[in-house]
Order: C-alpha cells, then sequence, then structure tokens
C-alpha cells in the first residue's frame, strides 16, 4: 500500500507534541500493523496507516490533532466488537483504546476508562455487591456500547447502557478536553447526543456508569422445536405483553449441533427472587420444551453466559430491525426469514425494549426508539462474502421483514449502506444531534455510528 498523503506529517505530530507519545506506540507497517489492525470481525481487512495505542487522555488529544493536522483520516477503536470495520480506517490513523481497560467504584457508580469491555465493568461493580446494565456479551467494549444504546438482561428494570451514562470526558475535534454531563462546566447537551449518538463527537476517554444494588438474577433457558415457531413466538408476545420491569428476554433462532433448527429463549428476572419462579414458568408453557431450566446466578455469571459463541477473528455478518409486536404478519417474516438462511452457523437474537428503557424521557437521551418494542439481531457467522457489507443472508432477511418493522432500526448494528435506516433512526432528534455535531465536528473528523443526513419529523 503507498503511503498516504498526511502520514509524514502525522509522526512528526506525534514526535514532536509536548510530551511526545512513546514512539514504540506508534504503529506503522509490517506483521505488527496487520496484527494491531485484526478486529473482532475476520471478514475486515481494512488496513491503516499507522496505530497510536493511547494509555493517558494526554496520548488521544496528541493523536486527534495529528489526524486532524496532517488530514488523514481518523477512527477510534474502542473495548470489543467492531462488525462493520468502522474502528479501523483504511488508509488513516487509528486511536486504540483498548490498552485503556480502568475501572474503579465510588458510591455506586463507576468511572470506566474508554477501552474497558463490559465484562471488566460488570467485574469490578461485583465486588461491590452491585450490576452493571450491559448487553448479552462480556467482549463488547463498554462505552462503545453505551454511546449506541446497549440493550441487555436489566434493561427492562434499570434502561438501556446509555441511560446509564451520568458524564464523559472526551476530546474533540481541536484536541481539547471537555466534560460531557450536567455538573458545573460541563456540556449537557453532549452528554444528550452521547446518549445514543454514538462515538461521532469526539472521543470518550472516561465515563461515569451507574451501578445498581443487585447480586443474583434468575435466568431462564428453554428450546423447542422448530416446529413450533409459530405457537412459540405468537405466546411469546402475548406473554411479554404484560411483562414486569424486572423481567428481559432474548429470543433466538439457532441451529442444534445436528444443524437442526430450534427456539431458544433466555428470560432474566432481576426483581425479588421469591418472585422469579412464577415469573418464568410460563415460558415453558408456550410449547413442550425439549430443555427447561431456571438458574440462580450472579448479574456477572449471566453476562459471561455466552463468552465463546462470538469467537474473535470468525467472519461476521450482522443487520438488524426493529418491530413493534409479534404480529401474525411479522411472526410469518420471522420464520420465512430464517427458511431461507443459507448456513447452519446463520441465527436470529430478538431483543425484548421495555420498562425502564420505554419510560426515560425522550428529552435526556438521542436514543430515538422509545416505545415498546423488540429490536432483531440477524447474524451470519463464517459468512461466504470476504466484504461484511456485501450481499448476505442478514441483508437479504432484513428486507423480508423491512416491510413489517418500525423506521430505522438499532444503531450499534447499522451499516455504513444503511442509509435508509440511519435517516430514520433518530426520529425527532435528528435536528437536534446534527446541531451538536456541527457544533463539535463541523469538519466530521469522528464518523462512527452512522449519523441521520438530515433533519426528520
Amino acid at each position: 500500500m503507498a503511503t498516504p498523503i498526511g502520514f509524514d506529517r502525522a509522526i512528526a505530530a506525534l514526535e514532536t507534541s509536548a510530551p511526545a507519545v512513546d514512539p514504540q506506540r506508534v504503529i506503522t507497517a509490517g506483521p505488527e500493523l496487520d496484527a494491531a489492525a485484526s478486529v473482532w470481525n475476520g471478514a475486515v481487512t481494512n488496513r491503516p496507516a499507522l496505530i497510536v495505542r493511547c494509555e493517558t487522555t494526554s496520548d488521544v488529544q496528541h493523536a486527534v490533532r495529528a489526524a486532524h493536522e496532517s488530514g488523514l483520516g481518523l477512527s477510534v477503536r474502542g473495548g470489543g466488537h467492531d462488525w462493520a470495520g468502522r474502528a479501523i480506517r483504511a488508509g488513516g490513523l487509528v486511536i486504540d483504546l483498548t490498552r485503556m481497560r480502568q475501572v474503579s467504584v465510588r458510591d455506586h457508580v463507576a468511572t470506566v476508562a474508554g477501552g474497558a469491555t463490559s465484562a471488566d465493568v460488570a467485574e469490578a461493580a461485583d465486588r461491590h455487591g452491585l450490576a452493571v446494565a450491559t448487553g448479552t456479551v462480556g467482549t463488547v467494549g463498554m462505552l462503545g456500547l453505551s454511546l449506541g444504546g446497549g440493550y441487555g438482561p436489566l434493561s427492562g428494570r434499570f434502561g438501556l447502557a446509555a441511560d446509564n451514562l451520568l458524564a464523559a470526558e472526551v476530546v474533540l475535534a481541536d484536541g481539547r478536553v471537555v466534560r460531557a454531563g450536567h455538573d458545573d462546566g460541563a456540556d449537557p447537551e453532549l452528554l444528550w447526543a452521547l446518549r445514543g449518538g454514538g462515538g461521532n463527537f469526539g472521543v470518550v476517554t472516561s465515563a461515569d456508569v451507574a451501578l445498581h444494588p443487585l447480586t443474583e438474577v434468575l435466568a431462564g433457558s428453554f428450546a423447542f422445536p422448530w416446529e413450533q415457531a409459530e405457537q412459540v413466538l405468537r405466546g411469546y408476545g402475548e406473554l411479554l405483553e404484560k411483562a414486569s420491569d424486572a423481567l428481559t428476554s432474548v429470543i433466538a433462532f439457532v441451529a442444534d449441533p445436528d444443524g437442526n433448527p430450534m427456539i431458544t429463549i433466555a428470560p432474566t428476572w432481576s426483581g425479588i427472587p421469591a418472585d422469579g419462579a412464577a415469573a418464568l414458568s410460563g415460558f415453558a408453557a408456550l410449547g413442550s420444551p425439549l430443555t427447561a431450566a431456571v438458574t440462580a446466578k450472579s448479574p456477572l455469571a449471566k453476562l459471561r453466559e455466552f463468552d465463546g459463541a462470538f469467537p474473535d477473528g470468525a467472519r461476521y455478518a450482522i443487520r438488524t430491525r426493529n418491530v413493534a409486536a409479534f404480529t401474525p404478519e411479522v411472526v410469518s417474516a420471522l420464520i420465512e426469514a430464517y427458511d431461507a438462511r443459507t448456513s447452519p452457523s446463520a441465527f436470529v437474537n430478538i431483543h425484548h425494549f421495555h420498562g425502564a428503557a420505554n419510560r426515560i424521557s425522550s428529552d435526556s437521551s438521542a436514543f430515538g426508539q422509545r416505545r415498546d418494542h423488540f429490536m432483531v439481531e440477524l447474524i451470519e457467522i463464517g459468512a461466504p462474502d470476504a466484504d461484511p457489507l456485501s450481499v448476505s443472508w442478514p441483508k437479504k432477511a432484513g428486507s423480508v421483514l423491512a416491510q413489517h418493522a418500525l423506521p430505522g432500526g438499532y444503531p450499534n448494528l447499522l451499516g455504513p449502506d444503511d442509509e435508509h435506516q440511519a435517516a430514520d433512526a433518530y426520529g425527532s432528534h435528528s435536528a437536534r444531534l446534527l446541531a451538536v455535531k456541527n457544533r463539535l465536528d463541523p469538519d466530521n473528523l469522528f464518523t462512527a455510528t452512522p449519523l441521520p443526513t438530515g433533519p426528520s419529523t
């Protein structure tokens, strides 16, 4: 690959910064660059011009200024998964936060460095008898998850991960460090934008995240034969219409070890333990379960359930849609979409959004979809196409669901080619979100999850 214009200028800026960034942490060529550029999704083959392994906020400031002054494109690598390759800018400068994983806990608040994973935060919280609202996999970066939303097993009771973001330290495009929040001197509009608007406004080097007193949840595990799919899906939707805030569930279409499709349900009860058994018993009655179990465990153990399900380096293709309910039309479309899969490693996860997550004031965050719904995650592992954005089963399945879906989609799972969904992802918040973007990053240095290109009404 030819040396991009601006490369030498970026190196010079890093070398002359005060204090200078350690040159051993500036990766520019060879196998070391290849290794440093590898991400969770093995289908991503982007090769940057250089990677700066940051260890302090000062490092991040120097790297941002170097990219801005040199004209190199910039991307930010956080703590975990990156399916679309946005964290590794081809031919650009990558700010790598993976060495910044510190987590401290005080007064039911975790102060989280930019590269910490969800498991890092959950482990720190667990030591204090507390829990954090995360996603469903511990290896995901905590702040990246939170900036885009963050559906998880505690969302019904404590809201999305984004809703638990209390304040943040952010390096802006001009290298300044600001605080997003509601305390004196902080920028409340920036905090609003970070709660769902993604990493499009600066580098979040640290954030304060709310923790909650919780030491035990009840985790259900139910599996049903695919022949009962329609019955189970309709009953599942009816069961969750009246669900307590303490009950949040994921239903999935997966293949068993022999490649046969089946439905699995993983509900989580985070309320009074004595009430949980009755709350979870209804899932077994949805059909004739192949397996049925309910286990008490810590929130940390719940987060670790799927640690091995999404291995680093596998090729992933992902798409997403939101549906309001399991109507007959939605049920038929889901079954049709999964029946058309092209690989036994294709599966569907459907996340429940309700309760506390739905009662958050729409003015408190940029996250656009504040109504009861189900977020459908369409995933193929080992996708045959090298490009994760190329035509694949998840993209085709998303098209099948499109006519029955709500406008927009989950920002963390939207790809750069999902323009129509991105345009509607923030609804009436679009103009306000773009105003923050234009004020803090008018040159569009930061391009993370897709933003709408204009106001939506």
